[in-house]
């Protein structure tokens, strides 16, 4: 039996396979700068929406924790929004991990007060036309964190609507709108109960 074209196959699937291998990782590398660009772009944009009239750079002063909350140990991303060097609020980056379809990315804005400043969605993997109305892109259902605190609502009233809370839902996708409300609730808590620095 001849095994030529056997031995020939093999090495053209083995060559084929090296030089994909090659042109994935060279693809890689060259957008590997690119696509961390464009994460702190948008990062710079949710923070500009959750807070302005601060005059440090936000980026760099941020510093970083690791603390436990939404139920797992997690490196959390603080950004101190300073006036002349004093603090007036923190923007925190933080993870929630039972969202629908997993990780939901967050920014929370608070201020020295402990009130919301107002909550961002930087990364998701939920339902589209459905839980991703989380997304500010695709409506302001967000938009009804800001200005809440610990007191408001009341602690019995930080669910959806459907729970008996005070917080809407979208028709078809109550999961996703429970883990925001549920997020942004702890870490109110967390930075109530617990000093920032």
């Amino acid at each position: 039996m001849n095994q030529r074209p056997i031995i020939k196959s093999g090495l053209l699937l083995l060559i084929f396979t090296a030089v994909s291998i090659f042109f994935v990782s060279l693809t890689q590398d060259s957008t590997k700068d690119q696509i961390k660009y464009n994460e702190e772009q948008l990062l710079i944009k949710r923070l500009g929406e959750l807070v302005s009239g601060y005059n440090n750079d936000i980026l760099q002063d941020k510093f970083s924790k690791n603390i436990h909350i939404h139920g797992v140990q997690q490196d959390i991303n603080i950004y101190p929004a300073k006036i002349n060097e004093v603090v007036f609020a923190y923007l925190i980056e933080h993870t929630y991990p039972n969202g629908y379809n997993g990780d939901i990315r967050l920014l929370t804005g608070v201020d020295k007060d402990n009130n919301l400043l107002g909550v961002r969605v930087i990364a998701h993997k939920e339902t589209p036309g459905l839980g991703d109305k989380i997304d500010i892109r695709k409506s302001n259902w967000i938009d009804q964190f800001t200005g809440l605190s610990l007191s408001n609502p009341p602690k019995s009233k930080w669910k959806v609507k459907r729970d008996g809370g005070a917080f809407d839902s979208f028709t078809g996708a109550t999961i996703t709108p429970r883990a925001i409300v549920s997020a942004s609730y702890q870490v109110l808590e967390y930075f109530d109960q617990h000093e920032i620095k």
